[in-house]
């Protein structure tokens, strides 16, 4: 039996098939059914022509819709491929050609824009709409019901571990790219990483997964798994959907297309979540809020059966975990470091813990590497980039030029380098610095945008801020804070210019402070800076 999310999926559903695997809303769906409406739509893929290879494209929402069109894609050897749903015409065009998308999987409600660009989009064979009440319908698109409802299962069939896993990701310059993985390693390295927290030993070979799965799902240690993220994005799919089913869990997506807490608290409530899937602070404060404002109502959420809450992708500052372990304190709040492109180590914190800000136990397979290859060694105070071995990606798709740059060979071993710089403590762990891609360099010294945030958000007052680099005729570039107030709070720029200079070296300090309503953040909490910077240039233009 091949390590390959389908096949793997499908021995957990012949396993523990009365088990619930997807919910949305009222929607439950078992294993069983989960498997096998899966595999009615992977009837629909081959009978449009889609074969080994074809790329299905999946512009949705969070709904079972899409685990079900990505499970039905797997199964039938194909390559799901996520894109952004708010990307409009062009974008969206963008990401169809350059993934030589077969198959549209897509949303009613974003059906004007898909209607605007499938005449160039040549490749496409098979146009499924998901009915979300959106007025956008695509004449030529078939209806997800019917086409679900109109198609035997297909046959099982025996797939490859060296299928093709994609996933699109925008990065922090140019256009997204397609990281490409081997299926057998992406589905082993999320088994090796998941499995502990179902207190089992992680199976080296598929064929034990579902046995174990089931007499843990038969002694009443099941994973149930909340992603309050995208989807579409690693965090959300990899960590809240992906790694929860492969441990025979179930996984509940959220009805609300933004983060509304008191949902996610009702829900988790309701459902008995065990699994909890954010990112950062920007996810982390207003459940905070959410709680607090339950107690204070005299109606508080039961949470009492969450166990584990997972981050990646956004700062988790020290003192927002800190004030998380006091609401829910018996859960264990895992910081996970990384991209798509690798893993690079994780911080795990209990109550009672002493924990730090941007400083992670470095994963076996990481190491941190100077501009010329040296190894940084602990202590030694270098900074590097940090670079991570194991289930190194195969590259980007289309993009040898990038796939060289990116993914390299050190010493006889492949690392990916996905641009996040470090130094090493004396102790092993990693202390995160930032993107290489947004240090501002100001009067001579580098400056990493994370350090100066994190100090920026300490300041009374603030709730959440990114810094970027402006030109300066005297500086080069001045490190300049976006920042937005806490609900009723005041401050002013002079008051958290001194807070920040009371806790870093003064060149540090933003030397401008722009207030707006909102920081810009993607659906998945990561940091707009490209949207910050145009905020600050719009304030300092502005007499």
């Amino acid at each position: 039996m091949e390590m390959h999310f389908a096949t793997v999926w499908e021995s957990i559903a012949d396993e523990i098939g009365d088990s619930p695997a997807i919910v949305h809303g009222t929607t439950r769906r078992t294993w069983s059914e989960f498997d096998e409406r899966s595999a009615r739509l992977a009837a629909a893929f081959v009978d449009a022509g889609l074969r080994p290879d074809s790329k299905i494209a999946l512009y949705l929402y969070n709904g079972n819709e899409y685990l079900e069109a990505q499970y039905a894609g797997f199964k039938m050897r194909g390559v799901p491929i996520n894109v952004n749903y708010r990307y409009l015409d062009e974008e969206l065009w963008y990401l169809l050609d350059n993934g030589d998308a077969e198959a549209l999987v897509f949303h009613s409600s974003l059906g004007d824009r898909v209607a605007r660009v499938i005449e160039r989009a040549s490749k496409l064979k098979l146009l499924i709409e998901v009915d979300d009440g959106g007025a956008g319908r695509v004449p030529t698109a078939h209806r997800y019901v019917d086409v679900v409802a109109g198609y035997d299962p297909m046959p099982r069939i025996t797939r490859a571990q060296d299928d093709i896993y994609m996933l699109y990701t925008g990065g922090t310059t140019g256009m997204p790219k397609g990281v490409m993985y081997a299926m057998g390693g992406r589905t082993d390295g999320l088994v090796q990483s998941s499995f502990p927290l179902l207190g089992v030993v992680a199976p080296t070979a598929a064929a034990d997964i579902a046995p174990i799965i089931g007499a843990a799902v038969r002694g009443g240690n099941r994973v149930i798994s909340i992603p309050s993220c995208p989807l579409m994005h690693a965090t959300g799919m990899w960590l809240g959907a992906m790694a929860p089913h492969l441990m025979g869990g179930t996984v509940i997506t959220l009805q609300t297309r933004s983060l509304d807490s008191d949902e996610l608290l009702t829900t988790l409530q309701t459902e008995r979540a065990t699994n909890l899937v954010i990112v950062g602070d920007s996810f982390a404060k207003p459940i905070i809020k959410a709680i607090d404002g339950a107690i204070k109502a005299g109606t508080p959420y039961d949470t009492s059966s969450l166990k584990v809450i997972v981050s990646s992708g956004v700062m988790w500052t020290a003192e927002v975990k800190k004030e998380m372990l006091d609401r829910i304190p018996q859960t264990m709040l895992v910081d996970a470091m990384g991209s798509t492109e690798g893993v690079i180590g994780m911080q795990v914190a209990l109550r009672g813990m002493d924990i730090a800000t941007a400083t992670f136990s470095q994963a076996p397979t990481t190491k941190v590497f100077t501009d010329d290859d040296r190894e940084v060694q602990p202590g030694s105070g270098e900074v590097g980039m940090v670079a991570a071995s194991g289930n190194v990606p195969l590259g980007y798709f289309k993009d040898p030029e990038k796939s060289a740059s990116t993914f390299r060979v050190i010493n006889g071993e492949r690392y990916s380098f996905a641009g996040d710089m470090a130094t090493v403590n004396a102790d092993g762990t990693l202390e995160l610095l930032g993107r290489g891609s947004q240090v501002i360099n100001t009067a001579g010294e580098k400056v990493f945008p994370e350090e100066v945030e994190e100090a920026v958000k300490r300041a009374e007052g603030i709730l959440d801020c990114l810094v970027v680099g402006i030109d300066d005729e005297k500086f080069g570039q001045a490190v300049t804070a976006v920042a937005s107030l806490a609900d009723g709070a005041t401050t002013d720029e002079a008051t958290v210019i001194a807070s920040v200079k009371s806790e870093l070296a003064g060149f540090k300090a933003p030397k401008r402070v722009v207030f707006v309503g909102t920081v810009p953040r993607g659906p998945n909490g990561k940091a707009d800076y490209k949207t910050a910077k145009q905020y600050a240039l719009d304030a300092i233009a502005t007499p």
